[in-house]
């Protein structure tokens, strides 16, 4: 075969190829530039530089040239992955070659990855096309052979035998993510005749003086009230811990103690201090997400829209671009093709984190770094060299800690990290053998005394087969400013309407994932100008408000949860102490629904041994919390330190099976939800079918602001709803496994599933 080796078709905007060399150069200098940040430079530039040394066989060039006439862009069907393992293998190790063969599909476990190998040995079905291209590649890449191995970071070695193949599986991991998003930007730059995209370092000490002007600008414009001098403490005292050393961080603080203001300092802070690259704050819910997002938005974005690029990035698209097969089996198989297709481009699209203050969701930071999907973990080396803010750390669910902790230490261990945990009634982690013996670092001198001087709310007790949904609307309605939790989207929909048909003084709010973020955070604001105002207003929500949703009502009513959750909730009670005591009613309704988890059983099942009415013990008694999370713990492990918890995913860690990690470590247990982007307001239709149009286009440019940008318009089914949704007509896939909506929005409710229209759709009735 004579001529240039090509990697990629003609760009629709510069008019021509891009070369194999051009490519293989230009993702090897990022990968590099990527991974020096953990000491893997020299790795991280060869594995990319072999990545795609498969594509100059004679076989994969005729293909792409063929595709390009037929007016397509996408997958030539000719293998190309074995030349790059094999040398992978040949010059670094085993478990790299894993990355090069991974690179589009996903990591493999070790055993297939010996099987393609094997593939590629005289005799091997690819072994002569990867040959050939191995010959036609070296002539204008030489780099690609080595005169010896390349040698393995000396930490890894320097590992006890039983740890090293943990570290060697985030190794990969963090290797994988260099390489995968090299390829991608220096692609992605390809088709959009434009420089690659990569964000300059952020002058971290510039930024945390904004932080502090703006804030100091924001109190004074604050109407004052009786617990700021103990917010301004919070606040002191993180200030002064982000001096401390790298390492892992407590700032254990009552709900309404400016957690928020307090952790964003201390993350700018520490990272200035020690050369930190960025903050990445990861939080449990998606609205939470958005509350802190405008916060630190408003204390770190420039003034002028038009000058210095955004400060924060806000990312918590839930849209899963890996599918192999699209995950709705009942369509047509051109309707099959058709989705693949389009989730391939659209991978470009994937977030990858570089900015210099990004607030996501835990699901996806975790996601990160234990999936083995190509557009969710190209995001992951972005955390190295990085403040992780993990807020309500209470949150995480217990069957997985055990792979959660371990891969936070491994990260501020061996990977730049300083991670702090925040939250009212902070976890007993260090009693798990996954942290044993890490330093505890706390910000708070003395939480015990702030939690004594915050307590602002009394708790009452409502059960009996006599407390029901509608018992609970009829006695909330007899007061004028109330916030009601229950436990699932159906009861909050439920008791919506029998609030409806109680009050009468003034309008009645719903809050749940089932609408969308443009609608929560018009809600949310419509609920704090009405409080700001002193006039009467109901409000049911899901848990989505129980954590960093700042509102202050004088009475709060919550569903039975477990103890932090019913703290969460009264966080949002009498939150600035303006009256004496504001009072929070615990009720366990005969007719309500609860999450259907084992874990959120056994939490409930251990809460009701520590808390509730009199003898026991009140939700924000810490030794209390402390006995119960240690017991809550021990039911999970079955009295087995080494057992639960997600210790089994740690077997497969050691084993690098990526592939079944990924699939054993699910951050939600109960019924996965789908993304489905809705037009509310036909004032934003032009913008969505835009955004939408440039996900399904293969041959128009798609960066990840498109994604970005649905985010706002997007609200979460269940599977089960969603697949009888798209069987009757009512939504219609995009790509991966976002939808688009064509049915009824409820204009409090979102999607509501008892509406007539939704309920003759999913064949209810």
């Amino acid at each position: 075969m004579a001529g240039v080796l090509y990697a990629h078709s003609l760009s629709g905007v510069s008019g021509v190829r891009h070369t194999l060399e051009d490519h293989l150069r230009g993702s090897a200098a990022l990968a590099r530039r990527f991974a020096e940040v953990f000491g893997a430079g020299e790795l991280a530039e060869y594995l990319a530089l072999v990545h795609d040394v498969g594509k100059g066989a004679c076989a994969w060039q005729d293909g792409l040239r063929a595709v390009e006439a037929r007016g397509a862009r996408g997958r030539v069907g000719v293998r190309h992955k074995h030349a790059g393992t094999v040398l992978a293998e040949r010059y670094a190790q085993l478990a790299c070659a894993a990355v090069v063969f991974g690179h589009h599909g996903g990591l493999p476990d070790l055993e297939r990855l010996r099987d393609e190998l094997h593939k590629s040995r005289p005799g091997g079905s690819e072994a002569v096309r990867v040959q050939e291209a191995i010959r036609a590649v070296e002539g204008i890449v030489p780099e690609i052979h080595r005169s010896s191995r390349i040698v393995l970071p000396g930490w890894l070695l320097d590992l006890p035998r039983r740890e090293q193949r943990l570290g060697l599986d985030l190794l990969v991991r963090m290797l994988f993510s260099c390489v995968v998003d090299a390829d991608y930007l220096d692609t992605s730059a390809h088709f959009e005749g434009a420089a690659v995209r990569v964000g300059e370092p952020a002058d971290m000490t510039a930024l945390l003086e904004r932080y502090e002007v703006r804030r100091k600008r924001y109190l004074a414009g604050r109407e004052s009230s009786p617990v700021d001098a103990l917010r301004q403490s919070v606040y002191e005292q993180a200030c002064a811990a982000a001096a401390g050393e790298p390492g892992v961080y407590v700032l254990q603080v009552p709900t309404g103690g400016a957690k928020t203001m307090a952790a964003g300092a201390f993350a700018l802070r520490h990272a200035a201090q020690h050369g930190k690259r960025r903050v990445v704050l990861a939080v449990p819910f998606i609205s939470i997400t958005e509350q802190n997002a405008a916060v630190y938005r408003d204390l770190l974005d420039p003034e002028d829209a038009g000058g210095e690029p955004a400060v924060v990035l806000e990312h918590h698209s839930a849209v899963d671009l890996d599918l192999e097969e699209t995950a709705f089996g009942e369509l047509a198989e051109e309707q099959r093709v058709a989705l693949r297709q389009r989730a391939r481009t659209a991978k470009l699209a994937a977030e990858n984190w570089d900015a210099p203050f990004v607030v996501t969701t835990t699901v996806r930071l975790f996601e990160s770094l234990f999936s083995h999907k190509p557009s969710q973990m190209r995001r992951l080396h972005n955390v190295a060299g990085s403040v992780i803010v993990l807020d309500e750390v209470q949150a995480l669910p217990d069957r997985l800690l055990a792979p959660i902790l371990s891969g936070l230490r491994g990260l501020v261990d061996h990977f730049g990290a300083t991670v702090l945990l925040v939250s009212a009634t902070q976890p007993s982690f260090w009693e798990l053998s996954a942290w044993k013996g890490l330093e505890r670092k706390a910000v708070i001198d003395d939480p015990a005394t702030l939690f004594d001087a915050l307590r602002r709310v009394e708790y009452e007790w409502r059960t009996g087969q006599d407390v029901t949904l509608e018992s609970i609307a009829r006695e909330a309605a007899t007061h004028p400013q109330v916030l009601t939790v229950v436990g699932t989207t159906r009861d909050a929909a439920r008791f919506h309407r029998h609030l409806q048909a109680a009050f009468t003084q003034g309008p009645v709010l719903h809050l749940s994932t089932r609408m969308t973020g443009a609608h929560r955070r018009e809600v949310i604001a419509q609920i704090r100008e009405l409080l700001d105002r002193g006039e009467p207003v109901q409000v049911v929500s899901t848990s989505l408000i129980e954590a960093g949703v700042d509102v202050d009502f004088p009475r709060v009513y919550r569903a039975w949860a477990p103890p932090e959750s019913l703290q969460q909730a009264a966080g949002r009670c009498n939150r600035d102490g303006r009256l004496p005591s504001g009072t929070v009613i615990v009720f366990d309704p005969a007719d309500g629904g609860r999450p259907r988890s084992d874990e959120y059983r056994t939490a409930v099942h251990t809460g009701e041994q520590f808390f509730g009415p009199h003898p026991f013990a009140a939700p924000d008694d810490l030794g209390a919390l402390h006995q119960y999370y240690q017991r809550r713990y021990s039911y999970q492990q079955g009295g087995d330190p080494e057992a639960g918890l997600g210790a089994h995913i740690q077997k497969l860690r050691r084993a690098l099976d990526f592939p079944k990690v990924d699939h054993e470590f699910q951050m939600i247990e109960d019924e996965h939800s789908v993304p489905v982007v809705v037009i509310r307001d036909e004032g934003d239709r032009e913008q969505i079918e835009e955004a939408v149009a440039r996900l399904t286009d293969p041959f128009r440019p798609c960066g990840p602001e498109v994604l970005r940008s649905l985010q706002q318009h997007t609200a979460s089914l269940p599977k089960r709803e969603a697949d009888s949704a798209l069987r009757c007509g009512l939504a219609v896939a995009v790509t991966g496994d976002l939808l688009v909506w064509h049915g009824a929005y409820h204009e409090r409710r979102g999607l509501d599933p008892d509406e007539p229209e939704s309920l003759d759709a999913y064949g209810v009735v």
